[in-house]
């Protein structure tokens, strides 16, 4: 049997033929075939980055888009003639492949980062063996270009393409302490629109063909979007944080969420990574990790006035200060008890940083039971009396209001679910829903619904929430599981 040839997907770097590794100039000599890309203008810069290392006698595969900015007449559109020249130009390279020929496909940059080397890559290595010969990227060229480090210790680096939708790339830049905006171009108007919003507009550098004789550097709020080219980017450098002596002090409080990280908000990721102290129950602290540099301040969980002082005396020292709560801090939770103490240090500026509630976690888990008026109450009697909660429970029950029941029960309190049930059912059928959530997103996440007569307070423990239906409020079986919604249009009386 004949050799076949093998495919080199070669890096050749951001543009400066000096930038191409040893690696890579000896597979592009050494190939029986360069294959490279370009517009229809048939300027290739692959090929005039890899030029210093070809040789004479090897045959040379120009594989020209049919379109990159401009419309089509094709019938697929754009997707269908960019489709149809993948798929013509992977059959010209397997040619000289089952020919015994080497390949080596030509690729700016690294091949697999953004690269059309992919599409040729993904058709032919079913067939063929393929090596990948890596490259600098433009992102390390262009940190060169500034003289400025993209990232530090533990700070994190996204890579953005500039075609995002504008919301989404202002979400992601407000979200991240370094990024790299490719794919400039026509998209660049948008991307200053973005870095704008997010306010890192001003703390950007825009480089464009970094490593060339035409680089150009620039603040990215100074360039004219009319000159921008395809081959240029935006790059965010990491803040430097300041040192907590030279700024003044503050205390946050941090919804962490009900339970996963992924419920936890860019807002409060960006607080907690700021912060030099973080306060809290031991647990939740757990959640959270810690930074270097920062100090953890872990507690018991019925220590909230002692937290909230400790906060306030770590802030009026110049401490950056975040307490952390589960689910959303001002519902049954730190920020009240911060809030009020911090009465008594009125130089010490206070935030209250919101999170997705236990509650709708819950609701979420099983459709839509707080999709009309609802009530929250929680069953804990250490705060206020039982006859506090018990005419609440019952205001709440006689206006058809939907409970969402928070603290139902704990090792010292166990008759309170028993002695609700109870109360309810004066006021609410028997077959009345009642989802009982327990550690939501957790571990040993557990959520079904009972009858409201069949609600056994045996079942429920600290780590639960109840949600109690209304005289509206619907369930059925689907082939998923429960569903449980309340509908939205009350009937009239």
């Amino acid at each position: 049997m004949s050799r076949r040839g093998t495919l080199y997907g070669v890096g050749l770097g951001p543009g400066d033929p000096e930038l191409v590794t040893v690696k890579a100039a000896r597979v592009i000599a050494a190939a029986d075939v360069v294959a490279y890309h370009s517009a229809r203008h048939g300027r290739s810069i692959a090929r005039s980055i890899a030029e210093p290392y070809l040789r004479a006698g090897q045959i040379e595969e120009h594989l020209v888009y049919p379109v990159t900015t401009e419309t089509t007449d094709h019938p697929g559109g754009y997707a269908g003639a960019m489709e149809d020249f993948y798929r013509e130009a992977a059959e010209r390279i397997a040619a000289h492949l089952e020919a015994g020929r080497d390949v080596a496909l030509l690729a700016e940059g690294d091949p697999l980062f953004y690269s059309s080397y992919m599409h040729m890559h993904t058709r032919l290595t079913e067939r063929f063996d393929a090596v990948i010969i890596p490259g600098v990227t433009s992102v390390s060229a262009a940190s060169a270009a500034t003289g400025t480090p993209l990232v530090q210790g533990d700070e994190v680096l996204s890579i953005l393409p500039g075609t995002l939708p504008v919301d989404e790339l202002t979400r992601r830049l407000s979200d991240t302490d370094s990024a790299v905006v490719l794919k400039l171009g026509r998209s660049y108007p948008a991307v200053r629109k973005a870095l704008s919003a997010a306010g890192r507009l001003d703390d950007t550098f825009y480089v464009e063909r970094a490593s060339t004789d035409r680089q150009r550097v620039l603040p990215a709020g100074d360039v004219d979007a009319e000159t921008v080219p395809y081959f240029s980017l935006a790059m965010l450098p990491g803040r430097p944080r300041p040192e907590p002596e030279t700024e003044v002090g503050y205390v946050t409080v941090i919804g962490l969420g009900p339970g996963t990280s992924d419920w936890m908000t860019p807002e409060s990721r960006r607080e907690l990574a700021a912060a030099t102290d973080l306060i809290g129950y031991g647990p939740y602290l757990d959640r959270v990790g810690t930074r270097a540099g920062q100090r953890r301040h872990p507690s018991d969980n019925t220590d909230e006035p002692a937290r909230a002082r400790l906060a306030c005396e770590l802030a009026q020292q110049g401490r950056r200060v975040a307490v952390v709560s589960s689910g959303d801090p001002g519902v049954f939770a730190m920020a009240t008890a911060v809030l009020e103490e911090a009465k008594q240090w009125p130089d010490v500026p206070v935030r209250v940083i919101p999170a997705m509630t236990a509650a709708q976690a819950v609701a979420s888990r099983i459709g839509a039971p707080l999709g009309h008026d609802y009530a929250v109450i929680s069953l804990s009697d250490r705060l206020k009396p039982w006859e506090v909660i018990e005419a609440r429970l019952r205001a709440a029950a006689a206006s058809d209001l939907v409970l969402a029941i928070y603290n139902p029960a704990s090792k010292s309190r166990t008759w309170q679910v028993g002695a609700m049930r109870d109360l309810l059912l004066e006021y609410r059928d028997t077959a009345t829903p009642v989802v009982i959530g327990r550690d939501v997103s957790g571990p040993a996440e557990m959520v079904k619904v009972v009858r409201l007569a069949d609600l056994d307070p045996a079942e429920i423990d600290m780590r639960c929430l109840l949600i109690v239906g209304s005289s509206q409020t619907q369930w059925y079986s689907a082939f998923d599981g429960d569903r449980v919604f309340t509908p939205r249009r009350y009937p009239a009386e």
